[in-house]
Order: C-alpha cells, then structure tokens, then sequence
C-alpha cells in the first residue's frame, strides 16, 4: 500500500458524516472547512495541493494551482495522528446528500467524478484535474470541461446530492443521464454528451439540452439531487424583497405586519 490504510464509518441518512479512525502517524486529507470534531492527539496542517507527491515550492503550488481550475481551494488540510493509540476525525458532508466511499484499490487505481464531489481521502492519494477529451462535452456536458481525477491505491470519499444510485454496466452498455446527474464514474467508462431529440421537449421539457451518454464497461454513480438544482429552488423560494418576517411563513400575524410596513 503506498496509500495510508485507514477505517472508517458513516453515520447519518440524509445529512452524513464519516468518522475515520487512524492509527498512530496514519494521515487523511479533506477540503477545507469540512471537519466536524477530532480527538485531541489529532495534529491539524495546512498544505498546497493533495500532499502526494513529493517535490519543491513551485511543484506544490502549481499542484494547488490546477485544483482552482476545478473550482476547489488553493489549501487541504491534513489530519495526522500524533498519539501512541487510534485517534478519530469526524468529516460532515457539506449539504444533503450521501457519502460515497471508494476504495480504489478495487477500482483500478482510478476514479472520475464531478469537479466538487471530493471530500477526503488517505494521505497519498492524488486529486488531480481530468480534461474532457472532445470540447462538446466540456462545454455541454454539464460539470464543464474539467472535471477530478482520484488516483492511488487507498479510499477515498466524495459527495453528491439526495439519493444515490450505482449501477454497474456491462460491456457496451448504456445509460442516458441529466448532466448534472452523473456523479462519477470508473476510468473504463465512455462518457460522451447527446442533444435531446424534439424541439418542444427542448424548449419546454425542462430538462435541459444535452444528456450524459455513457457506456460501460465500468462503475457509474448518479445522484437524484444536483446542488445547482437545490440552489435553484432556494433561490426560487426565497423573498422578491429579501426580507423574512419573525411571525413565521404564512401567520396571519406576519401578514398583518408586513401590511404595517413593519421591518
């Protein structure tokens, strides 16, 4: 294992969390802002990049530098166990959805998935950035033309929203998926977009202009509920004025007071 080898386990249903479990000197990486708690013989550290790979100032930060084309932060923090006994770190997702553990040991070493799915991983596993091959699905593919690459051979956990579902395609197989549905997939899958046929679903369908068309062999996971699409419908349900009322949705009360001009 060139990977820290850490146990886990995730707690929650709709709102998770992970708790890792680390032997002495045994390291795991997360974005920033995602702890929940640590034990205190846990050692907190701020790193430039994924801390995988060993090299001078200017190999880290442009390292750090490719994970801002993902939309991700220059920084990752590392949790190290400085203890003689296990120690804990607990990681929250950072909106409603599923934790998904990866061990890519099993996964060829490899694994695909949208540009802000990452959460944590043991220390030595690289997220780098993937470049769509064909401008099509960059531009229109939904999760743009760059999305994370997670390559080593420890475990890895990403996020996505709502429910989540895993489907293993056969050879030649294939599934159409809303863009911002496709979490990620196995390195071995084909992924490619498709115009929606007919104008009228098109223009009022309301599913959008592209699918995601992809064909196995290989490992897909697709969540029910895209952050964009949660954020839309906030934003959606949110007050025109900007303006909430402390007598609670729908009172007679607020009513009242807003008729007032009260504040």
């Amino acid at each position: 294992m060139n990977n820290h080898e850490i146990d886990y386990k995730i707690y929650g249903d709709d709102i998770q969390y992970v708790e890792i479990e680390l032997d002495p000197n045994e390291t795991v990486i997360s974005e920033a802002g995602s702890m929940m708690m640590v034990n205190p013989n846990i050692e907190l550290a701020t790193i430039f990049g994924d801390g995988a790979k060993q090299g001078g100032f200017m190999d880290k930060l442009f390292s750090a530098g490719k994970r801002t084309l993902t939309g991700e932060s220059l920084f990752m923090t590392t949790f190290t166990n400085r203890g003689h006994q296990k120690e804990h770190v607990y990681l929250a997702a950072p909106y409603p959805g599923k934790i998904i553990p990866l061990d890519l040991n099993r996964l060829n070493g490899e694994f695909i998935c949208q540009k802000d799915a990452f959460l944590a991983a043991a220390k030595g596993v690289s997220i780098d950035i993937a470049f769509q091959k064909k401008l099509g699905v960059g531009f229109f593919g939904g999760e743009g033309f760059i999305m994370q690459r997670l390559t080593g051979d420890g475990m890895a956990f990403i996020h996505a929203g709502g429910a989540i579902v895993e489907r293993h395609l056969q050879p030649g197989e294939v599934l159409q998926i809303d863009t911002g549905c496709l979490v990620g997939m196995t390195s071995s899958v084909q992924y490619d977009i498709e115009p929606i046929p007919g104008i009228k679903t098109k223009m009022f369908g309301g599913e959008g202009l592209w699918f995601a068309r992809v064909q196995g062999p290989g490992t897909v996971f697709i969540q029910s509920l895209p952050f964009s699409r949660l954020a839309s419908r906030v934003f959606a349900a949110a007050p025109a004025s900007g303006k909430s009322s402390s007598y609670g949705e729908g009172s007679p009360l607020g009513g009242l007071f807003d008729m007032l001009g009260g504040e």
